[in-house]
């Protein structure tokens, strides 16, 4: 059952689902279980780092783009022009 919800958290790339699976592992008395356990943790992993990768890549961009819209603004002078 546990390796079925896995299953499905990973095909979906459910994060909530799989913090919520880590933080129940079940104990497997079989060694095919124990083994699918494994690879699936290890698939698990490598989707959660994919994850953080792609916010990374993204949080670059969006800074890179205020920087942008704040070089495209005018510059505001701090005194009081009465003169113009």
């Amino acid at each position: 059952m546990w390796l079925n919800k896995l299953k499905s958290a990973i095909i979906t790339k459910n994060i909530k689902e799989l913090e919520l699976l880590m933080d129940e592992l079940p104990s497997f008395e079989k060694k095919e279980d124990i083994d699918s356990g494994l690879y699936l943790l290890e698939e698990a992993k490598n989707i959660v780092s994919e994850l953080k990768n792609e916010t990374q890549l993204t949080m670059i961009q969006i800074k890179k783009n205020i920087d942008f819209m704040k070089s495209t603004q005018t510059q505001k002078t701090a005194k009081f022009d009465i003169i113009s």
